[in-house]
């Protein structure tokens, strides 16, 4: 005799399936991003928010670039400054400029993101460099399938 299956209240979160691992950028397609043979269909520029609202236009910017079939986007995070204007508040853990340049891509790499990026990178330097990422999407017609 065969055990019933356990009972799921309708109102608990179906089981989150798995996102595969954010996939690299060859050598290839980085050079033709940082030569422009390969468009950017579009770019967000986030300098100057705080992280919540960077956050909230980031996953807004980056699933509706998803549903319009957008491959190729750029996210502008700035650079940041170099050393900590407040070494005071450093210390203290206390939010520092360059934040967005350093927890963006933690966000890309969320397994929520993952069912829209394929991957992302360092800008090249046409592009803002360290101050910005490639982010590569999956197609809408597409589930985890590897692009």
């Amino acid at each position: 005799m065969s055990e019933p299956a356990p009972h799921r209240s309708p109102l608990a979160p179906a089981p989150k399936s798995h996102a595969p691992p954010a996939a690299a950028f060859d050598r290839r397609k980085m050079r033709h991003l940082a030569s422009g043979k390969i468009e950017i269909d579009a770019r967000l520029d986030l300098h100057g928010l705080r992280q919540s609202e960077a956050r909230y236009r980031l996953i807004h910017f980056i699933r509706s670039a998803h549903d319009r079939g957008c491959r190729m986007v750029l996210v502008i995070t700035g650079k940041g400054a170099r050393e900590p204007i407040d070494r005071l508040a450093d210390a203290l853990g206390e939010p520092q400029r360059g934040i967005l340049r350093r927890v963006v891509p933690q966000w890309l790499d969320e397994p929520d993101m993952r069912a829209f990026v394929i991957g992302f990178t360092t800008a090249g330097p046409r592009h803002g460099g360290e101050g910005a990422l490639y982010v590569r999407l999956r197609r809408p017609d597409r589930g985890w399938e590897e692009e």
